[in-house]
């Protein structure tokens, strides 16, 4: 038997309850995450970069497991997400053109998932196990923001194009506002009116 494939439209018409919907898109932007990285593996050969990049994207996946760990203690089953944020920024702002633009897409993206997870945290009546995940999954994001930015920086400066880096972070941000207002106008549509946050 297969996962179910949704988006948030569907999940809403087919009585998905809206905690397992928000879950499953946190475990799916995981998995997008880790994949990212992934790529990154192959195009880094500075030895201190493949070392984070290994612990980075050994965090991502296991973040996407203690999602898929809450949604079956939940009493359900992941969904397989087919709009998720990263599929929407991808289709957004198009293929990165280089390593540097790839690094600056990965802050921007690790920047978004720690202010969602941060105003998930926020949210009134958190039930204890969304909370101790929410936790353990926001405690990762600030190195991983930090050790990208760095490398990011480091290596347009290499390449002559000191400014380049955050130009493309700048680029990639507004891509990421554009794509957020869309999916928390999704999320009001599912839940009645209210985002987790």
């Amino acid at each position: 038997m297969s996962a179910a494939t949704i988006d948030l439209a569907t999940a809403k018409a087919e009585g998905v309850p809206a905690e397992i919907a928000v879950f499953s898109y946190y475990r799916n932007a995981e998995q997008h995450g880790a994949n990212l990285l992934f790529r990154l593996l192959k195009h880094l050969d500075d030895p201190d970069a493949q070392i984070a990049l290994s612990q980075h994207l050994a965090d991502e996946t296991r973040h996407a497991w203690l999602w898929t760990e809450r949604i079956v203690r939940a009493g359900s089953k992941p969904l397989i997400v087919c709009d998720g944020y990263q599929v929407r920024m991808g289709r957004a702002a198009g293929m990165p053109r280089d390593v540097i633009d790839l690094m600056a897409l990965t802050v921007v993206v690790e920047q978004r998932a720690l202010r969602r997870y941060q105003q998930h945290l926020r949210r009134p009546n958190l039930d204890p196990d969304t909370e101790q995940v929410l936790r353990n999954v926001t405690k990762d994001e600030g190195w991983h923001i930090d050790w990208i930015r760095k490398f990011g920086r480091t290596m347009a400066e290499q390449k002559g194009e000191s400014k380049r880096f955050d130009e493309a972070i700048a680029r990639y941000r507004e891509v990421d506002r554009q794509v957020v207002e869309h999916l928390e106008a999704a999320e009001q549509e599912l839940s009645g009116g209210a985002t987790v946050d």
